[in-house]
């Protein structure tokens, strides 16, 4: 059985394809007694439009690309839930892309995303240490839209959705304090990166307020491996028994801190305190439960979808001034209790 298209309802209506084309989409080059025949015969007949198709004469895909460093953190679930929402509302399709914290395959991504295969882009960059951003200067140099969330390539003159990083690192630094610590160690990951930056500068001015003195060598680098993580916070343990504090920037790095603490016997609260940036469900099932710094991820999902897809529909360029930052919220549990 032929599909039903433009071409079989022109000629049974004998019209042409444009003018079956405009009376679907109600122009008023067409009159209403045509656009009244053609609709008639398009519902008798079950026409369905080939999106595809109108996406392609209009030289659009309805399709926007999201890439993000991984899929294990509970931030960026929620953050592509909101992204999903404001999509599908526009009738736009969603694509994936994963960097695994990787600069080349990230690189890879965009090189493939140059092509036009999407009509925009929101992006939350790699945490890699190269500070080559060349891949995304091409990238922006294409003209597809583009939305940083989270984490932010500073390079490129367009908008971003972010939270208060350097108000939050404050924060969870003081509330650490407040709590008798007085040897706060700061795990993190993407220092190379606008969202490290400004956690680390918040945990420093914090210490300095409180005239504790700021120690480098309480500053821990991580990575996406787990297992080297807990064996990273580990041996910093066994190697500096006076921590009895610790920052973690990167939910990841929460959860092998609590692992590190149970492998040498270190109670929490009792003798390290734990806050953690963090948007897990079941942070407050752990044992003991977690303090976090939450991020609205899901918010943030839905404010660079809709700055991305405005932009896009009204065909206007996105720009630094319509970047928009949201505040995160401590939540404080067991983990960073007084005796």
């Amino acid at each position: 059985m032929n599909p039903v298209n433009l071409k079989l309802l022109a000629q049974k209506l004998n019209l042409s394809i444009a003018t079956v084309s405009r009376a679907l989409q109600d122009s008023h080059e067409v009159s209403t007694q045509t656009k009244e025949r053609v609709k008639a015969l398009a519902a008798e007949l079950n026409y369905q439009p080939n999106a595809y198709a109108s996406s392609l004469r209009r030289n659009v895909s309805k399709t926007i690309g999201v890439v993000i460093p991984e899929v294990n953190n509970h931030f960026f679930s929620l953050a592509i839930n909101g992204i999903e929402a404001v999509a599908r509302q526009q009738g736009y399709h969603v694509l994936i892309y994963l960097t695994h914290e990787d600069h080349d395959r990230e690189a890879d991504i965009t090189q493939y995303l140059t092509g036009g295969r999407v009509d925009g882009l929101l992006m939350s960059v790699a945490a890699s240490a190269s500070q080559d951003f060349s891949h995304l200067k091409k990238l922006y140099d294409s003209k597809p839209a583009i939305v940083f969330f989270d984490r932010v390539c500073e390079e490129l003159p367009t908008a971003s959705v972010t939270t208060n990083d350097y108000e939050s690192g404050y924060l969870a630094t003081q509330h650490l304090i407040e709590a008798g610590c007085r040897h706060i160690v700061h795990l993190m990951i993407a220092g190379n990166l606008s969202i490290g930056r400004m956690r680390m500068q918040g945990y420093h001015a914090a210490l300095e307020s409180h005239g504790i003195a700021f120690d480098e060598t309480l500053v821990v680098n991580g990575s996406d491996d787990d297992d080297g993580n807990t064996h990273l916070i580990t041996d910093l343990l066994r190697q500096r028994p006076e921590i009895d504090g610790m920052f973690a920037s990167v939910e990841r790095l929460a959860i092998s801190s609590y692992q590190a603490c149970q492998a040498l016997g270190r109670a929490i609260p009792a003798d390290v305190k734990i806050v953690g940036f963090s948007n897990l469900g079941v942070a407050s099932l752990l044992n003991p439960a977690l303090t976090t710094i939450t991020q609205p991820a899901y918010e943030i999902g839905r404010e660079a979808a809709t700055i991305l897809l405005r932009a896009i529909e009204k065909k206007h360029p996105i720009l630094p001034s319509q970047s928009v930052v949201l505040n995160s919220t401590l939540f404080p549990r067991r983990s960073t209790a007084r005796d």
